[in-house]
């Protein structure tokens, strides 16, 4: 793997990974779309310009399906849980036991928000005059309602369309919008393979970043940093290998693990290549062992089957390739779900922080399997702009790698800001998938 690669070699060397599989890969890795060689730059002012922010709030925020929770979030009737996108408040409820309404998180009097935590609850009443709905969104009491001739006695809450895909919640404001089953499009077969749904939330940590929410998505759709950001990853993870693949409203990158970075220039062995992967530091034995003779990327795969077993079972545990064992299948559907392909368990959500277009929330969800009763979902634990994601001990060695990534996010948007550019740059492979999703941004928008 110490090939140098070029136009000629994109994607191949990914492939020639799964030739070389010790099981047959499913069909959805052997798909290649290339985006094709143009280049792209885009304005500064896509991350800069509260103008723009507005633009995405009515034109996308407004119109486009969007993940605002898992079903396990909301198991019992009355569950709900608030959703918030650019100032705008949504309350997603199970109504009844095979029934998920959403509404505007909003009392229809004064406007004062209704429900601001996740709970449970048989009605839902606003804190300021008492005025209340059914779970159906029906309206239900209005004290001294002989004081409001203009109210009607039907005076349900404004809802929102709700879809769901593979256990999560979708949901769009856009009244008159295709069904979510248009926008998730393709992206259903990739995921056939991979049940979703037969999971459960065992972490759900978000954090404040001071910079626009697709700089921060960015930071993750793209394996070109990691030679900068990430270099104790290099021995054991292909970076430069990443395969990359448009497929319209979606797009994936599919990195491997257990093969050494092309930038390397010394050979290490198999045990330095399983120990950068497993964060190893110098004063801890070793995680995995890998045999005399052995394959870090087979020991690896073998390593996580047997963990794997423990809960879908040793012969469906058996099924599953090296591939998806190993390496980071990381999709990215339009604007901002980023699900991991196979049992890579990881989920990420970014959006912008309240009504801001220089402050963004990005959040890691880990969707593990069970056998027997679903466990309880984690509720969000939410960090703070100054807090460090150290703080976040569920995540394990993820905590190391998303400090590293984000302490670069705040000086990329300082210096955005700073005007001393116009344009921002972008690879023609590396970074396929940002130049995918900028362009159904701004199919959505339209020209600038």
């Amino acid at each position: 793997m110490s090939q140098t690669l070029d136009e000629t070699t994109q994607g191949a060397l990914y492939q020639e990974l799964l030739d070389n599989d010790s099981r047959v890969v499913p069909v959805v890795l052997r798909k290649q779309s290339p985006m094709g060689d143009g280049s792209m730059t885009v304005p500064v002012s896509r991350y800069t310009d509260p103008a723009f922010h507005k633009a995405e709030v009515e034109k996308v925020w407004k119109k486009v399906w969007q993940m605002a929770c898992r079903e396990e979030d909301i198991p019992e009737v009355g569950d709900h849980i608030p959703y918030e996108i650019a100032g705008i408040q949504v309350l997603v409820v199970r109504s009844a036991p095979d029934t998920i309404k959403a509404f505007r998180n909003i009392c229809l009097h004064r406007g004062r928000t209704l429900k601001e935590y996740p709970g449970r609850a048989e009605e839902f009443r606003c804190p300021f005059h008492g005025i209340a709905w059914n779970l159906d969104g029906s309206l239900k009491h209005v004290p001294c309602k002989w004081d409001f001739p203009q109210v009607p006695d039907e005076w349900p809450l404004p809802s929102v369309n709700v879809g769901t895909w593979n256990g999560f919640v979708f949901i769009n404001l856009d009244p008159n919008c295709a069904p979510l089953a248009d926008h998730i499009g393709e992206l259903d077969e990739h995921f056939a393979t991979w049940d979703l749904a037969n999971r459960y939330k065992a972490v759900h940590v978000g954090k404040i970043l001071r910079c626009n929410w697709k700089l921060a998505q960015e930071a993750f759709m793209e394996s070109y940093h990691v030679v900068a950001t990430h270099p104790q990853l290099l021995a054991g993870m292909g970076d430069t290998i990443t395969q990359y693949d448009c497929f319209g409203n979606f797009a994936r990158g599919l990195t491997p693990n257990g093969v050494t970075s092309t930038h390397v220039r010394w050979e290490p062995t198999e045990q330095e290549m399983i120990d950068a992967l497993t964060d190893r530091t110098l004063d801890i034995d070793e995680l995995i062992h890998v045999p005399e003779g052995q394959k870090s990327r087979t020991v690896l795969a073998e390593h996580r089957r047997a963990a794997l077993a423990e809960t879908i079972g040793v012969d469906e545990a058996n099924k599953v390739t090296d591939a998806e064992l190993c390496d980071s299948i990381v999709y990215t559907l339009f604007p901002n779900f980023h699900p991991w392909g196979s049992y890579n368990r990881i989920v990420y959500r970014f959006r912008p922080y309240g009504n801001h277009h220089n402050l963004s929330i990005m959040e890691c969800m880990i969707l593990n399997p069970f056998k027997g009763k679903r466990p309880k979902a984690a509720p969000l634990k939410m960090l703070g702009v100054d807090d460090d994601w150290t703080d976040a001990f569920e995540l394990g060695l993820l905590t190391r790698v998303f400090n590293q990534d984000v302490y670069n996010l705040p000086k990329v948007q300082e210096g955005l800001e700073s005007g001393a550019i116009d344009e921002v740059v972008f690879a023609r492979y590396q970074e396929t998938k940002i130049r995918c999703i900028q362009n159904e941004l701004m199919r959505w928008i339209g020209a600038e």
